[in-house]
């Protein structure tokens, strides 16, 4: 016990810093890397449905990727009562009346795999000439706590769809994603330099300026 006149000093006393959790509604790999390096300059606990085995399964029924990464982030949010983000992302090819859109991951079936999400792309675009494979990568996240809906947000990259895949770098699409501007693919470009063009990095930038509003405001 502290005799009188006693004090302690600031030295002594231990300050507990509570990084705020930051749960990412998905279990793709390649996203949730993307999106932790995306968020990696903010002070966040960076967490994904990996660490939440017991998550509700969220089937992707909307007919937008607004609605899609809505579900997710909210689906999320009320049962962990945590700060959730959700997304979804897609590629729209013009030649085909904008498909596979929010079809992407499975546009080859349930279960589907890059490679045969690829092989179906390019079997869709078979005799059609580079310069009419006009494409967009879209992205839309959705920001939400225990509380409610804090913003939701959307970003697009353009390019067209290359004859055949090139590039092991990147997910999904990207082997068969090439920007003329660059004259590669996302498959060959340097992450670093994807980091700063994509669907999924313009829509990020957006949250971002949210999620520090967030933190910033009082609980």
């Amino acid at each position: 016990m502290s005799g009188a006149g006693e004090t302690t000093s600031t030295s002594e006393v231990d300050v507990v810093f509570i990084m705020t959790e930051l749960i990412i509604a998905t279990t793709n790999q390649g996203k949730l890397l993307e999106i932790r390096e995306l968020l990696s300059a903010m002070d966040l606990k960076i967490t994904s449905l990996a660490d939440y085995p017991d998550a509700p399964r969220i089937e992707e029924d909307g007919k937008t990727f607004s609605q899609n990464a809505l579900k997710k982030a909210a689906t999320i949010a009320l049962y962990t009562g945590k700060l959730t983000l959700g997304e979804d992302s897609g590629l729209e090819v013009k030649a085909l009346g904008g498909r596979p859109g929010i079809y992407s991951a499975r546009f080859a079936g349930p279960g589907a795999t890059d490679k045969k999400n690829n092989l179906k792309l390019l079997r869709s675009l078979r005799g059609v000439p580079l310069s009419k494979r006009r494409a967009r990568y879209r992205c839309c996240a959705a920001l939400v706590d225990g509380r409610g809906i804090i913003d939701v947000v959307s970003g697009q990259c353009a390019g067209l769809i290359a004859l055949r895949p090139k590039g092991a770098n990147g997910f999904g699409y990207d082997p068969l994603f090439f920007l003329p501007r660059y004259k590669k693919t996302f498959g060959e470009l340097n992450p670093a330099v994807k980091g700063k063009i994509s669907h999924r990095s313009r829509a990020l930038r957006k949250i971002k300026k949210s999620l520090q509003q967030y933190l910033r405001s009082p609980l």
